[in-house]
This record gives structure tokens, C-alpha cells and sequence, in this order.
């Protein structure tokens, strides 16, 4: 769904100098998969699927609107609203003429169907448990980043497969945090990455759109 045009802010680190090596990718992307989505998007998006499942709009509704609000830069919120909209249409295009009433009510979510959201509603719909569709959400996202610092640092495709590994082995237990977190709990608090997704907008050469 074009998650491979983005690197969230992991290009504009390595022209920082902040990722020079694949310990520092590591790090860098482990703290992002515990600080970032096991408190943000993994728990939004498991929380959309049961308001799916159950034919809670106004939930969905609600969720959809604290994503798009949660993203701290014009790259990110473009990021979100752009895969959400290519999932949707690929849902809409496999599907029968007649839209259902789930997808009539994503396609009028404001500001846009946003991407975890739009995942939840594919990841309903499939007939997949809770924890497996997390489990693919969270290994998309790992295999998105890691493709990213392959091309932007550069890593080697043998060490990829090395930062690749260390994510899958922690992703199990973030995937659980994730599921156990209510709306209190939830939360989207990386001021680092807000301000190098800022600073990508600006950056004189880049690979990815953001």
C-alpha cells in the first residue's frame, strides 16, 4: 500500500549522523517499535478491528480521528491518509459492486481513512484473529524500516536480515502490550521523530517521501 515510499524519519537520522551502523539502527528501531507503535498505532488499530467486528462506527470514527491527530509532522499525516487510501481502494476494487457498510463508513472518515485504521477494517473483514493481524501489522512495519536503513545508510543485506531478526524476536511481547492498553494508556509522544520527520521535509536530497 506504498509503505515502501516512507522511512518516518529514519532518513533524515541518517543524514543527522544518528544511524551510522546497524547497532544504531537497532537501537534506534527498537525504540520505536516500544516508544512509538506498541503505544500508538498497534493499539489504535486492535482496538478499530473489535469496533469493526462489532459495527461500532462512531468508535471507529473516534479512533480514526486521534490517529490523524497523533501526526506530529505534514509528512507523517500524508503518509497515514495515503496508505489508508490506497488499502481502502484495493478493498473497494476486490470486493462485490456494492459497497458494504463498512467500507461506506471508512471512505467518509475525516480527514481520510487513516492507515492503521483502514488496516484494522482489512484485517476484520479477513476473518483473522486479533493477535495474528497486530502480529502482521507490527512485521509490516519492521520489514518497511529495515528496507529503508538497507538503502539509507547503508546496510548490507546480511546485516538487514540481522536488524530484521532482533525486531521479529521483540515484536511478540509488543503486539501483547498493545492489546492490553486501553484509551488512557494510549498515547504518541516521540519528540525526536517529529522533529526529524519535520526536518525530512526540508532536506536537500532524500529517497523517501518521508
Amino acid at each position: 500500500m506504498g509503505g515502501f515510499s516512507y522511512s518516518e524519519g529514519l532518513e533524515a537520522a541518517v543524514d543527522a549522523g544518528l544511524l551510522p551502523d546497524e547497532a544504531a539502527v537497532t537501537r534506534w528501531l527498537s525504540d520505536q517499535l516500544h516508544l512509538g507503535l506498541a503505544r500508538s498505532d498497534l493499539p489504535a488499530a486492535a482496538q478499530a478491528f473489535v469496533a469493526w467486528r462489532a459495527t461500532d462506527h462512531a468508535r471507529v470514527t473516534a479512533l480514526n480521528a486521534w490517529v490523524a491527530q497523533t501526526r506530529e509532522s505534514r509528512e507523517l499525516l500524508a503518509q497515514s491518509q495515503q496508505m489508508g487510501r490506497s488499502l481502502l481502494e484495493w478493498l473497494r476494487r476486490r470486493g462485490s459492486v456494492t459497497p458494504d457498510a463498512g467500507l461506506t463508513h471508512a471512505a467518509a472518515l475525516q480527514p481520510a481513512p487513516m492507515w492503521p485504521i483502514v488496516f484494522a477494517l482489512a484485517a476484520a473483514r479477513s476473518g483473522a484473529p486479533l493477535r495474528e493481524s497486530m502480529l502482521a501489522f507490527a512485521a509490516g512495519w519492521c520489514d518497511n524500516l529495515v528496507a529503508a536503513a538497507i538503502k539509507a545508510v547503508p546496510l548490507g543485506q546480511v546485516a538487514g536480515q540481522r536488524v530484521l531478526d532482533a525486531l521479529g524476536a521483540q515484536t511478540p511481547a509488543v503486539v501483547d502490550v498493545a492489546l492490553q492498553m486501553g484509551d488512557d494508556a494510549r498515547q504518541a509522544f516521540a519528540p525526536m521523530l517529529a522533529v526529524l520527520s519535520a526536518r525530512h521535509e526540508m532536506q536537500y536530497s532524500r529517497l523517501f517521501r518521508s
